[in-house]
């Protein structure tokens, strides 16, 4: 095993100077357009630029760890990566290397294994605030990831006028996986926490981020429990059957009681400076974490992203179940058809398709019927029109999300010709 991976890691290193011995236009970097890609999902006029924070949310419940201290709380640590619109100084590129690892930190089977990957952002570049401050976007992953699971739509994003930053939600990344509780727990708080925080300082002027975001101009994204915490944030409260569920398994504790419907904790909590969601894969409706009531109270424009075969979060009883729920949401539902539950990631590393690993490091990125680079720039494209309508205020881009029966020879709008098939995307309007 050790030999392993020190030649994964000497593959990884090479191949990392492979790519950056070459230009741009010779190499795929997540993100970059296939030929049939749709419009919007070409990059923006913003060059990008990348840092990392790390925040503390103090005084939190240490559920992974509840009744066996005096007082269960700590000090939740959260790093971020932030992508935002840059300035670049002469000579300087966009050309940045990822540090990421394959693994699972809580799976024997599945040893954490370092390796790099290439974006198109400058790190600590200097931001552009020529129009500032921009529309904040929040990043939440899933269980397990972390939060360069999706740089192909961070640095996309960045690239049209957004501060975007993406968490690693603690013992939920791939390094440091825990116990589910905190995951069921953490998520909707860490999200409210990385908020708040991006408004402190965006205040604060010793921080690169002071005068550079709007966050009463905020959208959530998230994926899989990613988009079981961003719905919840965004208004649609738990059931007490989940509660239930949490307490029998975190040692009696209530502390997931704060999120449910009819708490006031939860209604006090919902923030008007949400403008817009995009779950993709949300998990938790076949588990009952939502009943009508809860969905009810999920009032801001949503977009839903699902693969029509998700084995993890259910696409009938599971996202289409929230979807038709959510009866006070304007709301979308983007159906990859034959697709399962990875339709958010980047595309598989090289590293992933090494002999002798486990097949769910390759499958924690892929989909066995999609190339993952056409549903990146199919996300690029569809997110880029429905956050460009509530966070930008652009009417132009309501023409890019029209549902009505499209003939084979026009297909979805911005789409080239024959390139629109295997998707459906609806629409309902609030009742």
């Amino acid at each position: 095993m050790i030999l392993r991976i020190l030649l994964l890691t000497l593959f990884v290193s090479c191949h990392c100077q492979l790519i950056f011995g070459q230009s741009p236009e010779d190499t795929f970097v997540y993100g970059d357009l296939l030929p049939d890609a749709p419009d919007l999902a070409a990059r923006g006029d913003y060059s990008v630029g990348v840092q990392t924070i790390d925040l503390v949310h103090k005084d939190q419940i240490d559920i992974l760890n509840y009744g066996q201290g005096q007082d269960s709380l700590y000090d939740r640590k959260l790093r971020v990566e932030v992508w935002y619109p840059a300035q670049l100084a002469r000579g300087q590129e966009e050309k940045v290397v990822y540090d990421e690892v394959m693994g699972n930190a809580n799976s024997p089977d599945r040893p954490i294994i370092p390796f790099t990957f290439p974006g198109r952002a400058s790190r600590n570049a200097k931001p552009d605030r020529k129009e500032t401050p921009y529309p904040l976007v929040i990043v939440s992953h899933g269980y397990t990831g972390s939060r360069l699971l999706f740089t192909y739509l961070t640095e996309n994003l960045a690239s049209k006028g957004y501060v975007v930053v993406s968490i690693d939600h603690t013992e939920s990344t791939f390094r440091d996986a825990g116990g589910f509780t905190s995951t069921l727990l953490n998520r909707s708080l860490d999200v409210l926490l990385v908020l708040n925080e991006m408004a402190r300082l965006n205040e604060d002027n010793g921080s690169f981020l002071a005068g550079l975001v709007n966050t009463d101009l905020t959208a959530l994204i998230g994926y899989s429990m990613g988009g079981y915490g961003v719905i919840n944030v965004a208004g649609a409260g738990y059931s007490p059957q989940i509660g239930e569920f949490f307490r029998n398994n975190a040692g009696g504790s209530r502390a997931l009681e704060q999120r449910i419907t009819g708490n006031p904790d939860f209604e006090a909590s919902i923030d008007p400076r949400i403008k817009a969601v995009v779950a993709m894969a949300p998990w938790g409706m076949e588990r009952g974490v939502w009943n009508s009531e809860g969905l009810a109270g999920l009032k801001v424009p949503t977009f839903f992203i699902a693969g029509s075969e998700d084995d993890i979060s259910g696409y009938q009883k599971g996202i289409k179940a929230i979807y038709d729920g959510a009866v006070n949401a304007d709301r979308y539902l983007l159906t990859y058809l034959r697709a399962r539950h990875n339709i958010a990631p980047n595309p598989p590393p090289p590293e992933a398709l090494a002999a002798g690993l486990h097949l769910d490091e390759y499958l924690r990125y892929a989909d066995s019927v999609w190339d993952q680079r056409r549903i990146n720039n199919v996300n690029q494209h569809f997110i880029t029109a429905f956050l460009g309508m509530h966070l930008k205020g652009s009417k132009s881009y309501q023409s890019y999300l029209k549902t009505e029966e499209n003939t084979e020879e026009e297909g979805y709008p911005g789409f080239k010709p024959r390139t629109w098939v295997g998707i459906e995307l609806q629409h309902t309007s609030p009742e």
